[in-house]
């Protein structure tokens, strides 16, 4: 299959393109840095362009069968207009060279209802606190990205994981419609379920959440490594 994977240089967009690969599919990664990129192979294709210039996005996305998005910014003060304003071109782009399958990331956070098992303190204190002070605008990004993606005409699927982490090889994870109980979601799950969901049809016009149950990180491990850094 041909795929495109926006975010692709960042560490869950690398899992994609790097299993996508594997699997023998045809990728395109886009990227603002292509020289930085990793990984190479005969399958693989590598795009310098900005999801910000409608224009690149068009062309990158011409040719191609499913799309991934797998941008995410830091947590900033300022306002985040990434998630929206690329979605809005990819979108474009997708309806004007006839793509149907969309697959992209959000947060857990957005499903709105309180972590399955969690105890007061997460549920009532901390998680709030992220949501609401230190992600506020990237949150609210993403909520006007999903508002976008939904209302589009396109077969799409969006992946609302918990906190990323790194591992080395992808496990046995859950998928559900609903939130999960748990925490994390490993990158490396997070870009399986990306190319899977994107080269199915399952799950189709529906919210997913991913999640990792084995080998998890402590929260404040998460914290500390991954606050701050925005890299989906």
């Amino acid at each position: 299959m041909k795929l495109v994977i926006f975010g692709a240089n960042g560490p869950t967009g690398r899992q994609a393109t790097e299993q996508a690969i594997a699997e023998g599919h045809t990728v395109t990664a886009v990227t603002r840095r292509p020289e930085a990129f990793p990984l190479s192979d005969p399958r693989l294709r590598v795009v310098g362009a900005d999801v910000l210039d409608p224009a690149a996005v068009e062309r990158t996305v011409a040719g191609q069968e499913a799309v991934i998005s797998a941008l995410g910014v830091p947590y900033r003060r300022s306002p985040v207009t990434v998630y929206s304003a690329g979605i809005t071109h990819i979108t474009q782009a997708m309806t004007k060279h006839g793509v149907r399958r969309l697959v992209c990331v959000t947060s857990t956070v957005l499903f709105d209802v309180e972590a399955p098992g969690e105890g007061f303190f997460f549920r009532k204190v901390l998680e709030p606190s992220i949501a609401r002070f230190m992600g506020r605008t990237v949150y609210d990004d993403m909520r006007r990205m999903e508002m976008i993606v939904r209302e589009s005409d396109h077969e799409w699927t969006i992946i609302r994981p918990g906190g990323l982490f790194d591992t080395n090889a992808v496990s046995d994870y859950r998928v559900a419609t609903s939130r999960l109980p748990g925490r994390f979601t490993s990158r490396a799950d997070l870009g399986n379920a990306l190319l899977h969901q994107a080269v199915g049809n399952r799950h189709v016009r529906a919210f997913i959440d991913v999640r990792t149950t084995e080998g998890t990180p402590s929260f404040l491990d998460i914290i500390r490594k991954e606050a701050f850094s925005g890299k989906k």
